[in-house]
């Protein structure tokens, strides 16, 4: 127990780390260019809290119960050397992380042309199909770059020819369907699938999933967009509105139930799932079990408290904020602070926590978690500031995407292939819940105060999010393969100078 509590201490200021910065933001631009009411403000700073703790207790979580789990039925599932058995159970795990995503329903309620059990259903089939394109390509061996350059040639070909309304939203669901529940399972299934290879590379393998499994959700809207061409509709973000404080908390005490049931209806069918491989495979010992049922017990409390405050104080505070941001004279301002606020939000996905763990245990420390969150900074900073522009000008997404997306594939002919898995990876796990929660009712608030079309010109915040990490990481991996190249040199030119003496 003491020792829980030790760990959940530095969950919590990990978190206070994360969420510090942009809420300082927040302040300073409520007290200065752009005032707040206060029931929003007081909001914002009782979401802030409850994203700390959340936070802290969803990571604790995440490493105790969805980590063990997705190794454990990775390694169980492969090791039965039946090719129908990764293929199947790999498809019902795809299917079952995903509709235990909660932003898989945010997503569902920006596409009123589609009805949402159709939308989360073609979604969740499509990350099942392309997570067993993703473990075969581990047990297989097959080069990660090559499935990534047909998969986007499909999306790029078939984003040709749907309504434009849908163009955005598409190419946000692959990141905002990577989130906070599916990318710790999704990254721990493939390390377990990777376990049973003994060469070399097989750590290096088990990055890739996600972003395969990013592809799915993209897939599945644009040929959902085809079938219902009806357009999507922007509903304007509602705004709190308490009269005293016992009304103020009164809005979080109403929302707080309805993320619990959201929440346990998302875990309910990974638990079930654990429960029949547990009595039919795995027969962990009751130890492990207990300590798997009560680290999915703090992932419930904690992305129950996580969600509601990201909901009901940051959500309103971003929409509010960046209409009044964009009614000022010097609206260009919009980008420079998209920018600063992107760089330290990604901070705040929880996701990221887990990746950059991950990446450092898997590389013995050669990529260090700093590096990771610096790369990852100025990945999500560059891609907000492109946004704003979006939001400023109302170009194409087009413009930006198909730019972006070559040069991260001709990247990843020139980087070490880990660095090209993580980058992809981190295209994902970088636009979680913060971004679709903060940046995106953000950029809809300024869309909407400059007069311009929400459905286009807002939506693809999350995949400019998705999309810059992927150069960003890369471009890190090419930093270390030069500075490897260069040691080894000095080393060469050390022995030459040894043996001549």
């Amino acid at each position: 127990m003491g020792q829980t509590k030790t760990i959940l201490g530095e969950k919590v200021r990990e978190a206070l780390a994360s969420v510090v910065p942009i809420t300082v933001i927040v302040l300073v631009l409520c007290f200065t260019a752009a005032p707040v009411p206060t029931d929003i403000l007081l909001a914002f700073l009782i979401g802030a809290v409850m994203l700390i703790f959340g936070m802290g207790l969803f990571t604790l979580g995440a490493e105790t119960a969805m980590t063990p789990i997705g190794e454990r039925v990775g390694a169980h599932m492969t090791r039965s050397r039946k090719l129908w058995v990764v293929v199947s159970v790999s498809f019902l795990i795809g299917v079952i992380v995903t509709v235990s995503e909660p932003d898989l329903q945010v997503l569902a309620g920006q596409v009123p042309g589609i009805p949402n059990a159709v939308l989360v259903g073609a979604v969740a089939v499509g990350v099942g199909a392309f997570l067993v394109v993703a473990l075969l390509r581990i047990l297989f061996r097959i080069p990660l770059n090559g499935l990534l350059i047909l998969s986007y040639l499909v999306l790029f070909t078939l984003a040709a020819f749907v309504p434009r309304d849908f163009l955005a939203i598409a190419f946000d669901s692959g990141g905002v369907t990577t989130g906070p529940m599916t990318v710790p399972f999704i990254m721990a299934l493939g390390v377990g699938v990777a376990s049973i290879r003994s060469d070399e590379n097989a750590a290096q393998d088990s990055f890739g999933l996600v972003a395969l499994c990013s592809v799915g959700p993209v897939l599945a809207v644009l040929v959902l967009s085809l079938a219902y061409p009806a357009s999507g509709v922007y509903v304007p973000t509602a705004m709190p509105a308490a009269g005293d404080s016992r009304a103020l908390w009164g809005l979080f005490l109403e929302a707080l139930p309805r993320y619990a049931r959201e929440v346990a209806v998302c875990l309910a069918p990974i638990a079930a799932f654990f429960a029949v491989f547990q009595m039919v495979s795995l027969r962990l010992s009751r130890k492990r079990v207990l300590k798997i049922v009560v680290g999915l017990l703090y992932t419930d409390i904690g992305l129950t408290v996580f969600l509601t405050g990201v909901n009901v104080g940051f959500l309103p505070a971003g929409a509010y904020l960046g209409r009044q941001i964009a009614a000022l004279d010097q609206n260009w301002v919009l980008v420079p602070i998209g920018m600063l606020m992107g760089w330290f939000i990604v901070q705040a996905e929880p996701a990221v926590h887990s990746l950059n763990r991950q990446v450092e245990e898997i590389t013995s420390g050669a990529i260090p978690g700093k590096a990771m969150s610096t790369s990852l900074s100025i990945g999500v900073a560059v891609s907000i500031g492109l946004a704003m522009i979006r939001v400023l000008t109302g170009v194409s997404i087009f413009w930006f995407l198909v730019p972006g997306y070559l040069a991260a594939i001709a990247l990843s002919f020139f980087v070490p292939k880990i660095f090209t898995a993580i980058a992809f990876d981190s295209g994902g796990v970088a636009s979680g819940p913060m971004t679709a929660t903060f940046l995106l009712p953000f950029a809809q608030g300024a869309c909407e105060a400059l007069g311009g079309n929400v459905v286009t010109d807002a939506f693809g915040v999350v995949a400019m999010v998705a999309m810059t990490p992927l150069m960003t990481i890369q471009l890190l991996g090419l930093a270390y393969q030069m500075k490897l190249r260069r040691t080894e040199r000095a080393g060469q030119m050390a022995d030459e100078e040894v043996i001549d003496l």
